[in-house]
């Protein structure tokens, strides 16, 4: 009895131990979610997306180099930028697969032009590009994408291994995506926009990274998995997973 109260204690301890690292991230990325540029409609998601949390499990310091792949309207290229400060940098990829779709280079180029420290590059989603240059790349509900005809279905351990390789030794990857049912693989991608976690861990360590663990502060039981992440009922609450993937040393 006394060790099963040891436990509870102990796990009662390391509860309250996250809830307070969640609730005082460290400075630089205090300051970066409070930012006075940030607008209102980001401010406006933050409860749901947490970003506090997810660049505080990223690791994000200043100086580093982030690769922001699919920025989309630069909820989280805006944070990354004035989280790495002005010795930072942070590379806003757009693939030329939806370059000209959703306002997608368009978004980016006005992001390049407000923060100093933003870089567009805009290739297909299974180019080549610099080696060995990122501390952190980082995707965010668009993983699931990479297998469908929005960005052209490329081989996936072609697109892994591009990643692997910009990472500098020692550097992370953060695959942040919708929860689809356990075991369905790729079933869902291109339909619900979900993706299995365990088929995202496959293909990822596959091209030589180790996982290195998981954000739980998105998850919500409450959804089924089986809604499209666009419809009124989960929208913008869907369980999501967040994984962190390193590079070893």
């Amino acid at each position: 009895m006394r060790n099963a109260t040891l436990l509870i204690t102990a796990a009662l301890f390391l509860g309250s131990a996250g809830a307070v690292l969640a609730a005082n991230p460290p400075a630089h990325i205090a300051a970066a979610v409070s930012h006075q540029a940030r607008p209102q409609a980001d401010l406006d998601r933050d409860s749901t997306r947490k970003p506090a949390e997810m660049l505080t499990f990223a690791g994000v310091k200043p100086g580093d180099t982030v690769v922001d792949v699919v920025p989309g309207g630069g909820y989280f290229t805006r944070i990354f930028a004035v989280a790495v400060g002005p010795k930072g940098k942070v590379i806003a990829y757009v693939p030329s697969e939806i370059a000209g779709k959703y306002n997608s280079e368009a978004n980016a180029r006005k992001l390049a032009e407000a923060y100093p420290n933003v870089a567009v590059v805009v290739d297909p989603i299974a180019s080549s590009g610099a080696k060995g240059v990122a501390d952190v790349v980082w995707i965010s509900q668009n993983y699931h994408d990479i297998h469908t005809p929005l960005l052209g279905d490329p081989d996936i351990a072609v697109v892994n291994r591009a990643i692997y390789d910009v990472l500098k030794p020692g550097g992370v990857f953060i695959v942040l995506d919708h929860v689809a049912e356990e075991g369905s693989g790729l079933r869902d991608v291109n339909t619900l926009h979900r993706i299995d976690p365990e088929t995202v861990k496959a293909e990822v360590t596959a091209a030589g990274f180790v996982y290195e663990g998981e954000s739980n502060v998105l998850r919500n039981k409450d959804d089924k998995h089986t809604a499209n992440v666009f419809d009124a009922s989960i929208r913008g609450r869907t369980d999501q997973f967040v994984y962190k993937f390193r590079k070893p040393s």
